[in-house]
């Protein structure tokens, strides 16, 4: 069906800082929509902490995203989610295969796999099972240096031929989203647009966007 009504969500991940106030900003960004929430997943992202620490850190995040029916998604770390019981985990390129994730975490387990701006990469996770594939960055980030780039044609690509969903992530704000979402990108992940500011006002913003944009589907 063309010029369908897109179906691409939402994908909150943390800021480093999850302590003090951040599970009640949570709380306020799962709330913010009116009627049905566009948020469906958010990673839990720290970095130099021992797994104790982090665990702890996790632990009402996790009760929150529950409560909400948010999956809850660790970045790096397959023994962190093992032990946390998470609905999923996020690998980079230098964090080990799908496989060894699959066989130490489950079949029930969301695993996601960062592919930067490489088809390569994409396919060959793909064909390792991920759950989904992670591209960019697709502008420049205030959450962290860019090392990669990637260019929207390769979300269309990539929802033209394949039925592994994508996340695009990067920079990506409500006034710049418009063009990946139509590209036919699954999910949009973001952080800084949400927690360097009112997440509740940013949330809605999105929300927004993502009710607005249609996307041709006949496109091919």
């Amino acid at each position: 069906m063309s010029n369908t009504v897109t179906r691409c969500q939402l994908y909150l991940i943390s800021p480093l800082e999850v302590g003090g106030d951040f599970p009640a900003r949570l709380e306020r960004a799962l709330c913010a929509p009116v009627g049905k929430s566009p948020i469906t997943a958010f990673q839990f992202r720290v970095k130099g902490l021992g797994q104790h620490e982090a665990a702890e850190l996790a632990k009402p995040l996790q009760e929150i995203c529950a409560a909400h029916d948010v999956a809850f998604i660790v970045n790096d770390d397959v023994a962190l989610a093992k032990r946390l019981g998470a609905d999923g985990v996020h690998l980079g390129q230098q964090d080990g295969s799908v496989r060894d994730a699959r066989e130490e975490l489950g079949r029930a387990v969301q695993i996601g796999v960062t592919c930067h701006g490489s088809r390569h990469m994409a396919m060959e996770a793909g064909e390792q099972g991920a759950d989904y594939v992670a591209f960019g960055a697709f502008f420049s980030s205030s959450t962290k240096d860019v090392e990669h780039m990637a260019e929207i044609e390769l979300i269309e690509f990539w929802s033209e031929l394949f039925e592994i969903p994508s996340v695009a992530i990067g920079g990506i704000t409500p006034e710049n989203c418009v063009p990946i979402i139509a590209a036919g990108a699954d999910f949009i992940a973001v952080s800084g647009a949400v927690w360097n500011g009112d997440e509740a006002a940013a949330v809605r913003a999105f929300a927004e966007r993502l009710q607005s944009v249609r996307v041709d589907r006949s496109r091919g």
